[in-house]
């Protein structure tokens, strides 16, 4: 019995360790699939729709605003959907050549404020260009996503990195987007796959985001809804390394694993929706894109998996089990596949002395897991700025 325990727990964590390796490898790949030059020729400038939507975000949203206007770019409109914004923060958001739509519900979800901003506008647009209230674009970021739209892309994620490196769990928070960004994005793109979607710095064609949206009822997560949603009609996400998005990183570990749970809860509930949904489209329609996507949200806790192989290593070899080895190469290809999809840059001394507290952040996650349901049927407020 403990025999076949170990053979499908271990199993199942080593097949995860060892996907994310084949994409971490992937991603080494030479391509030119997730590059924009600026040089290429394009028929027109798209109109789009920049959709900031901030609930509480004041203490960030009027500087993140007037940074949005900054852009080498001139058909597009800057629009902040005010959720529970103080006056004074209104008033400054509404001297700046931008929209400000006012938004106010029983219970706040980025769906509602964006289906809300959507019916209210009355102007058409061509892209919609989606941000977090602590989002930075740099200045030829929807230049790129127009060069890619006009090369018929139709869904677009940009590349988002920290734009905080300052305290420990920031600079967790950082090194683990840039993991994610090599492994689910770049890594999926060079071998053919989609891209994931991560809530923001993406752009969609307006009428697709718009249809799509109409339907949603998300709480969390909403991002990972409409992945699945695109998916499953078989349209691609594209992925644009060098169009860039600087998003502000969390500096609590108390934050750090209330956020990851949110994103779980979120990750679980959608595999549960989606999963039946997928294995048909694979086998009836040859969805392997679809199928590949729900893979990706049965994976463990990436913060966890090593832990647990590790774990396993050490008590199936203690207890003498014929099956180590499976937690062993499982262990080993995790480690390798954290490791060269970390950027060079970030081998510095700040970074080890950061992994120091990693040993907190795991305990938090782990304890975390035990508060997962119904975490994605609640609204959670990251702080940023002064509020953190």
């Amino acid at each position: 019995m403990l025999a076949l325990f170990s053979i499908l727990i271990g199993g199942y964590l080593a097949l995860a360790s060892f996907y994310m390796l084949l994409f971490a490898i992937g991603a080494k790949v030479n391509s030119t699939k997730t590059t924009i030059q600026l040089s290429s020729k394009v028929s027109s400038t798209a109109s789009m729709a920049v959709f900031i939507p901030a609930y509480k975000e004041d203490a960030v949203i009027v500087e993140v605003a007037t940074k949005a206007l900054a852009q080498d770019y001139n058909n597009y409109t800057v629009i902040v959907i005010a959720d529970s914004l103080k006056p004074v923060t209104l008033e400054r958001l509404k001297e700046l050549p931008i929209e400000v739509v006012e938004v106010d519900f029983e219970q706040s979800t980025k769906v509602k404020a964006l289906n809300h901003a959507m019916n209210q506008l009355t102007s058409n647009y061509e892209i919609a260009v989606i941000l977090d209230a602590d989002n930075v674009m740099e200045a030829q970021f929807l230049a790129k996503m127009n060069v890619a739209y006009h090369q018929g892309a139709k869904v677009i994620q940009g590349r988002r990195i920290a734009k905080n490196k300052t305290g420990s769990y920031a600079l967790l928070d950082a090194l683990s987007e840039a993991i994610n960004n090599n492994i689910y994005n770049l890594g999926q793109i060079n071998l053919g796959f989609s891209a994931r979607l991560v809530g923001s710095g993406m752009a969609f064609e307006y009428d697709l985001f718009k249809r799509l949206m109409q339907d949603s009822v998300a709480v969390g997560g909403f991002d990972k809804e409409l992945e699945l949603k695109l998916l499953e009609q078989k349209a691609f996400i594209h992925y644009v390394d060098n169009a860039i998005v600087w998003d502000e990183k969390v500096s609590k570990v108390a934050v750090f694993a209330k956020q990851r749970r949110r994103w779980l809860a979120a990750q679980y509930h959608y595999l549960k929706e989606y999963g039946g949904r997928a294995i048909r489209a694979l086998f009836l329609k040859g969805n392997l894109d679809f199928f590949n996507k729900i893979c990706q949200m049965a994976l463990p806790p990436r913060l966890l998996l090593p832990v647990f192989l590790a774990m396993g290593s050490v008590l199936t070899y203690l207890l003498g089990s014929n099956t180590a080895w499976i937690w062993f190469w499982g262990l080993l290809a995790n480690l390798m596949a954290n490791l060269i999809s970390i950027p060079k840059e970030m081998f510095t001394i700040e970074l080890f002395k950061a992994l120091i507290k990693l040993p907190i952040a795991i305990f938090f996650m782990f304890f975390s897991l035990f508060k997962i349901k119904g975490a994605n049927k609640k609204f959670y407020h990251t702080p940023h700025g002064e509020e953190k």
